[in-house]
């Protein structure tokens, strides 16, 4: 089984879809790939801050994806409404075990966990500062939760002025099961590693 949408998400996406397909050409691939039952942890590059819906727009209105929020956007009313999308608290800047331990039980109930493993937006430059940006969160959420790690890639995001083409790739889940031996966090870095290159593989599929 999987958690439900609510009923302001559901029609956010409704409102939302021919806004995207008519603007900016919006196109999914690879929805093959996503597990139709339970819980999983979707992860993708990050380049824009609208990235997050065009990422889990697809899913809807079956799924609805969850992401980690920083905690100084809860306040009133904002709060009521990133609460409503299916947002929960993070404290960015220092290991926040609550989150961490909120996104695994999300996941074990059934619900699809959006993360950015680079935590910010990429910057554009240096292959190796980009690689120093990557956490294992997402990683260690699967590997503790026991649900897939999924990849995925966005395009057009930041060139949205310029009505670029939206697309994104979902890609097959990342294997796991032979990481068990391992302890915690050399298995959630080789889970990363495999991650990030399979993002990488998508990007480039992407263009």
């Amino acid at each position: 089984m999987h958690a439900k949408p609510s009923l302001p998400y559901r029609l956010l996406a409704a409102g939302s879809r021919p806004v995207l397909r008519g603007l900016y050409r919006y196109q999914a691939t690879g929805l093959e790939n996503l597990p139709a039952e339970g819980g999983f942890v979707l992860a993708a590059g990050h380049t824009s801050n609208f990235d997050p819906w065009p990422l889990a727009l697809a899913l809807a209105p079956q799924r609805q994806v969850r992401f980690m929020a920083k905690a100084e956007l809860f306040w009133p009313p904002l709060s009521w409404v990133i609460d409503t999308m299916g947002g929960f608290k993070v404290h960015r800047g220092e290991p926040d075990r609550e989150a961490i331990a909120t996104a695994r039980r999300l996941a074990r109930e059934g619900n699809v966990i959006g993360m950015f493993p680079e935590g910010t937006r990429r910057t554009k430059g240096a292959l190796k500062r980009r690689e120093a940006a990557v956490h294992t969160g997402a990683a260690r959420i699967a590997l503790a939760a026991g649900v897939p790690l999924v990849p995925a890639a966005i395009a057009g995001t930041d060139h949205l002025a310029h009505l670029k083409q939206l697309r994104v790739a979902y890609g097959e889940p990342i294997r796991l099961d032979d990481l068990t031996g391992l302890g915690r966090k050399q298995a959630a870095r080789v889970a990363t590693e495999r991650l990030m290159a399979a993002i990488a593989e998508l990007e480039r599929g992407l263009g």
